[in-house]
């Protein structure tokens, strides 16, 4: 067993440390760094409760999970749909239903979204922890699993048009955390469920001149529209459109090398990072033809019903 690194607690502006400090002393708080939150229990109790509403509002198609490997392992997503995250919840349930919990992953989460109101009394429970590689390293010491978003705000807030593009920025932390604890990366791509709402911007520019990164540690201010909110400013909670979301596991990803010296050589770092990539947009790429083609069929399939009804044909 190695040692376990000492935490470190990411700097806040003075506004978040305010929220945060009342939160904790009215309403009680979880340790975000904490793995002892999550019950199984909560986990299939979920399942249980939100797994028929997900599958009848999404009609999902899920993937690909017989490539998942045993013991510790990195899932990489790409991310979608803003804080509502829709394919997050969908994969949760079909490893639950399909796996066990234990195959379902901790999951890195953004600090704010751990701290806040609500969020803090929900996912710890269903394993969510606060992002940063002390809490991976932990993770992955017990055997288990963890799931990041590498493209974080950037890739869920990213405009509507780049729907069909895998975000991840300059951020490759990613491969470097697989690297150093030599572990295999697990992708998994999630196709349609960026449209539950349309981002007509992610706002970076609004970002830089307003410096939420001092006080809410994001680089983008999204310009969206959805239900029932119409056009905002920020990501206030919404209503996801009734649109449906393919999701595929991919094979495993071995790297040849690993460890402390893998990992800080950065010309390495990038090779990993475009291979995982390359494979990710590759797959959501097939996967968006394969929704294209599959919603087309739908709406041919109603049209004909319709026009049965109409001239009073005999269904078959």
């Amino acid at each position: 067993m190695r040692a376990t690194r000492p935490l470190r607690r990411p700097a806040r502006g003075v506004f978040c440390q305010v929220v945060i400090h009342f939160w904790q002393r009215f309403a009680g708080f979880h340790d975000v760094n904490s793995l002892d939150n999550r019950d199984p229990k909560v986990l299939e109790r979920f399942a249980d409760i939100a797994g028929p509403i997900l599958w009848k509002w999404f009609r999902p198609r899920v993937r690909g999970l017989d490539r998942i490997p045993d013991g510790g392992a990195l899932y990489v997503c790409n991310h979608n749909g803003g804080f509502m995250t829709p394919d997050t919840w969908i994969l949760a349930v079909a490893l639950t239903r399909e796996r066990g919990t234990d195959d379902v992953p901790y999951a890195l989460a953004h600090q704010v979204v751990m701290e806040a109101p609500f969020t803090n009394q929900l996912l710890p429970a269903m394993g969510a922890i606060a992002a940063n590689p002390e809490n991976a390293h932990r993770v992955f010491d017990a055997g288990r699993k963890v799931l990041v978003y590498p493209g974080g705000d950037l890739d869920a807030f990213r405009p509507s048009r780049d729907r069909g593009r895998v975000v991840f920025g300059p951020r490759r932390g990613y491969v470097r955390l697989a690297l150093r604890e030599g572990v295999p990366i697990i992708p998994v791509v999630s196709a349609g469920s960026h449209d539950v709402w349309w981002v007509v911007s992610d706002g970076r520019w609004l970002s830089r001149l307003l410096q939420t990164h001092r006080f809410l540690r994001t680089d983008v201010l999204p310009i969206t529209v959805s239900v029932p909110w119409g056009l905002t400013v920020g990501a206030p909670p919404f209503v996801p459109l009734p649109v449906p979301v393919f999701i595929e596991v991919l094979e495993p990803i071995h790297f040849e090398r690993s460890g402390p010296e893998a990992a800080s050589d950065a010309t390495y770092v990038q090779e990993c990072h475009q291979r995982v990539l390359d494979a990710m947009q590759g797959t959501l790429d097939r996967l968006m033809e394969e929704r294209r083609v599959s919603q087309r069929r739908r709406i041919r399939e109603r049209l004909h019903r319709a026009s049965r009804i109409l001239t009073g044909t005999p269904h078959d």
